[in-house]
């Protein structure tokens, strides 16, 4: 009866072992990819592309004047957009992250415009900002005025009001928005763009799509 007491005992003892090792295992590998929040960004307002049903939000806090969101957009986006966007897994959200000065609110008081009065409109434009970026753009290149904006929505789509969004920039008329997103940048504590989140889960390295996919499925189970 001891002995069957010991080896009962012993074979607890490993089952527990195991079951730490395993958990410590995970935890890390999560703290070597992303930093963890208690609670997820609100995205109340904030473009949405994708089925707003979907159960897992990835959001991009990103600057139409940042070289390195114009790379992640042509080059990680699309395979997260054919992978878990379009299939309905993963519903994909924009925050503006105005960190390069007067240029960067001027860009993101247009997409907030449109995406207020054309959502329709709104991730061509998206899309289109980033790809007037000039070639050999650096972060104190100017190159983001009304007219370049204008010109980029008239491109894009003809439904798009020229003047409206044109007195929505000159106005300021989405202030109140950005502040939003500031706010949100702090509480998450943004310091680069692009930053990326898997709901809760701040991705380290954003071009990383391994460790994006790797808190999508984790999010899943």
């Amino acid at each position: 009866m001891n002995s069957k007491v010991l080896v009962g005992g012993t074979v607890g003892v490993v089952i527990i072992a195991v079951f730490i090792v395993v958990f410590m295992n995970q935890s890390n590998g999560i703290e070597d990819i992303a930093t963890e929040f208690d609670v997820a960004p609100s995205i109340e307002g904030q473009p949405v592309l994708g089925d707003e049903t979907a159960p897992i939000q990835v959001i991009e806090f990103g600057d139409y004047k940042c070289p390195s969101c114009k790379a992640w957009d042509e080059t990680v986006f699309p395979r997260l957009q054919e992978e878990y966007i379009d299939t309905g897994i993963v519903q994909f959200v924009h925050i503006n992250t105005p960190f390069h000065g007067g240029e960067s609110v001027l860009a993101a008081q247009a997409s907030e415009s449109v995406w207020d009065r054309q959502p329709e409109a709104f991730w061509d434009f998206h899309k289109e900002i980033y790809r007037n970026q000039p070639e050999s753009q650096q972060h104190d290149e100017q190159w983001v005025t009304r007219e370049k904006l204008l010109e980029i929505a008239e491109s894009v789509d003809s439904s798009i009001d020229l003047e409206t969004l044109s007195e929505d920039i000159e106005d300021q008329a989405y202030e109140s928005e950005i502040g939003i997103d500031v706010e949100l940048i702090n509480r998450f504590e943004v310091t680069q763009t692009p930053t990326i989140m898997v709901n809760n889960y701040k991705v380290t390295n954003p071009f990383e799509y391994d460790s994006i996919v790797d808190l999508i499925e984790m999010e899943r189970e």
